[in-house]
């Protein structure tokens, strides 16, 4: 059985637009992240998605600005990170550490 996870936050519709388009793009860097192993066939296609990602990604920020909501509330909005596993999402983002 898995562990139950806690619940996301309250976030208005455009939080969780932000929040769910930063993942995307987060995911494809980490598939085009020179320094994890994976074929370049599957980077050269995450690099292609990322232009839409990014452009999505923008779209949320615009409708956020947009709406009035000026100030991103960083305490909320990475307890959804977490929830939604971006801990490990992001960690493929990193230059993993020297081996010795």
């Amino acid at each position: 059985m898995l562990p139950e996870l806690p619940p996301l936050p309250a976030l208005t519709r455009a939080e969780a637009e932000l929040i769910d388009r930063y993942l995307e793009v987060v995911d494809l860097l980490g598939r085009i992240n020179p320094a994890q192993a994976g074929p370049t066939y599957g980077g050269l296609r995450a690099a292609q998605a990322l232009v839409s990602k990014a452009m999505a990604l923008r779209e949320a920020l615009t409708l956020m600005h947009e709406r009035g909501e000026s100030e991103l509330h960083a305490p909320t909005l990475a307890r959804a990170l977490r929830v939604l596993d971006g801990e490990r999402r992001t960690a493929r983002l990193a230059v993993p550490p020297e081996a010795h």
